[in-house]
């Protein structure tokens, strides 16, 4: 490769391009397939959507990778109905969302709605609601000189974003708030006593 001096630095120049350049075998798809749905699969459990977009993305014929996930699929490395049951889990825990956000993101991933509504039937409302309580105790921490009624508009936008509905929210918010006050105010004291 021949180098040449352009403004005072050098740079590299492409030797010119040969149109009876040889290009190397054909890849074997196949192989490039197992390869990426193994990585993939390596690194955390995904959808067979998310899967079909990472193949197409590298260019691994449909038939091919029809057949592939196919395969995967048959041995119990790609499942849809368990991925769906581990997301929900995780998301829930970790994340603190309702099942409307969880539905959603699930249909993201490109799950059957049948699976996404079977997923979410399966969440327990208390489990749901002690997920929601967690997540305005972590918010209510960071509010203590904070307007009671600012408060409360805020945690239930919060818990809003994270798909729980608007009625569940506010009950939740008022309780927790109320809970969370000073157990010492004045207010509280009986003067009898």
């Amino acid at each position: 490769m021949a180098r040449t001096q352009r403004s005072g630095s050098w740079r590299r120049r492409d030797p010119e391009p040969d149109a009876e350049r040889d290009l190397g075998p054909e890849p074997d798809h196949e192989a490039v397939a197992r390869k990426i749905l193994l990585d993939r699969l390596a690194e955390q459990p995904r959808s067979r959507a998310e899967l079909a977009a990472q193949l197409a993305r590298r260019n691994v014929p449909d038939e091919i990778a029809e057949q592939m996930l196919d395969r995967f699929e048959a041995v119990g490395l790609v499942d849809d109905e368990e991925f769906a049951q581990l997301w929900v889990r995780s998301r829930q825990q970790t994340r603190g969302l309702a099942g409307r956000a969880l539905a959603l993101e699930l249909r993201r991933k490109g799950i059957d709605d049948e699976i996404v509504r079977d997923t979410i039937d399966t969440i327990d409302p208390e489990s749901e609601e002690a997920a929601a309580r967690a997540v305005v105790r972590k918010k209510l921490r960071a509010m203590r000189n904070v307007d009671e009624q600012v408060k409360i508009r805020r945690l239930v936008g919060a818990l809003g974003r994270k798909g729980y509905g608007p009625g569940l929210a506010y009950r939740i918010v008022r309780e927790e708030v109320g809970a969370a006050e000073d157990p010492f105010d004045a207010d509280d004291w009986d003067d009898d006593a």
